[in-house]
Parts: structure tokens; sequence; C-alpha cells
């Protein structure tokens, strides 16, 4: 399978990458806004001459796709902080360039990252099927901004019902090649863990869903080898794992320390979300089972990341 990724400088398509070497013999074409930095990378990891590797200007309908993969866009509060409104006009820029093709070739497939804060700002429980998107349309503000770009791609997809095309909304991931300067919550403990510091953390319950990369590979791999696909799928694991047991598996696990502080620590670049992971299993329609819970995920990753980081 001929397949185009977009955006190829991104944690989670770098490490899609390294998961199509390692379990398949499709052919990557990675685009980017910098591919030195890709082919940089390429080398870095062993995988020189493997892919190609181009500037977006090279993207175009003369190529042949069976499937484009997009991943253009912040990911990580820190990203989403710094790029601000300007996330409006890069989703909508890239996901242009996208559409253009699969109108000109409607058997291919395009599978979009969107993210779970399409559904907005609420997650006083977690998403399901039912849910609907909670958008303060009379009072935006700039935590907003990223959900409602993801969002009105999301309705762009929908009203190309004749094109097979895929949302993937995911919510919490997390890799042993994650940026601790990231602003997530697992990436403040990593930090403090490697650097033998007190955690200051807020006293806020929350429950997050951490995505494995092997997880993450299963499911584009079951979207792509699907006779055909269209609509919109939520990520999930076996389980999610809610704040406090994380930091007792982190401190039984790795000596980490850590202090509840009344005031807010972290990011919150798109608003607090209490329950943010999903109930939806569409996603096993097309044949998607999880193997790890996101505690496990989290402890494969953590240990070789610590491992690595500490003296």
């Amino acid at each position: 399978m001929r397949v185009a990724i977009l955006g190829a400088t991104s944690h989670i398509a770098k490490d899609l990458v390294l998961s199509f070497a390692a379990r398949s013999s499709d052919e990557l074409s990675l685009f980017a806004r910098r591919p030195s930095m890709v082919t940089e990378w390429l080398e870095f990891v062993g995988l020189s001459n493997q892919c190609v590797v181009a500037d977006f200007g090279a993207f175009g309908p003369e190529l042949q796709f069976d499937a484009i993969i997009n991943f253009v866009g912040a990911g990580a509060p820190a990203q989403i902080s710094i790029i601000g409104a300007s996330i409006f006009d890069i989703t909508l820029k890239y996901d242009d360039m996208a559409l253009d093709y699969v109108r000109q070739h409607p058997e291919c497939k395009y599978l979009f990252l969107s993210s779970g804060a399409a559904y907005g700002s609420d997650f006083a429980k977690p998403a399901s099927d039912s849910t609907k998107a909670v958008i303060p349309i009379n009072a935006l503000q700039p935590q907003d901004w990223y959900g409602v770009a993801k969002l009105h791609a999301e309705g762009r997809h929908r009203s190309l019902s004749h094109l097979q095309i895929v949302d993937i909304r995911v919510f919490s991931y997390f890799s042993r090649t994650q940026d601790l300067t990231a602003g997530f919550l697992i990436t403040d403990i990593l930090r403090a863990v490697s650097s033998r510091v007190v955690l200051k953390i807020s006293p806020t319950y929350i429950v997050r869903d951490y995505l494995h990369p092997s997880d993450f590979y299963q499911l584009i791999h079951s979207l792509l080898a699907a006779s055909t696909v269209a609509g919109v799928v939520d990520c999930y694991t076996l389980a999610p794992i809610d704040k406090v047991l994380l930091l007792d598996a982190m401190a039984k696990t790795f000596d980490l320390r850590f202090e509840i502080i009344d005031e807010s620590a972290g990011v919150n670049a798109t608003g607090v979300k209490p329950y943010y992971y999903s109930l939806s299993r569409r996603a096993s329609q097309y044949g998607y089972q999880p193997v790890l819970t996101a505690l496990e995920g989290v402890m494969q990753e953590a240990s070789i990341i610590v491992r690595n980081l500490r003296p």
C-alpha cells in the first residue's frame, strides 16, 4: 500500500512510521514543512532511504496513493498555546490539500487526526456515541480554538459522505519518544522522576486513556485494511487510568515524590477536562481490539524513558 503522511515531523506521526517500518512493507511518502528534519530523523533511527521525503509543495494529484494520513497541527498543550488562533488556518490549509487529492482520487482513503477536544470543553463525564459537542459560541476563549478547528474539519468531512474519510479522535497518547516539556501530566511526572525532584500537582481529579503506539498502529492498520471506511472513530485502550492510581504507580515503581498544592499545575491549553476519554467503540467495527490498558502502556514506555534519563 502506498501511504502519504502529512505532517511527518509530529511525535505521533514519527512513532507510526517506526511501526510501519517494523510491521509492514507499505511504501511511505513523508511530507513536511521542513523535510530536512525528517531526513535527519530517519538517519538517526536507521531508516535512511526507506521512505520518500518531500516538502508539502511536492504533494499533488499526479502522485499515486492508496491512503493519506494527516497529522498536521499541534498536539501538545505547550504547542497549542504557542500556535494560538493560527490553528484555524493551519488546519484548513492542509485539510484542503488532502481533500483536493481525494476528490480527484475517490478510491484513496483519507485518515484525519482529530482530537477529543472536538467535543468541546465539557468532560464532566466521558464521551460516548450520544455525546454532543459543547461550544461556548458567544464567549469563545483561546482554549476553545483547537477543538473548534477540529470540529470544523470534521463537519466538512461529513459533508463529503461519498468519499472514504475517517476522523480519528485522539484523546491521550504516550510513548518513549514524547517530548518531556510538552506540558502533559505524564510528562511533568517523568521530568520530576528523572530529576528526582518533588512534583507540585493540583488536587483536580482527572481520568486519562493513554494510547500506546502499538495499539495506535493496530487502529490505523485496521482502517487501511477495511474494504471501505467513513465517519469517525474515537481512540481507546482496554481501560483508562485516573490521576490517583497513576501517581501511586509512579511512586511505587520510580520513587516519584509529589505534593498536592492548591494552585493549578500544568498547561490547560484546551481547558480542564476531568474525564477526558471515550466510551465509543466504533473502531471495533473495523476490527480494532486494543491490547493494553492505559496504565500498562504508560509503564512500558516510562520504564524506557527513566532508564535512559536517570544517571
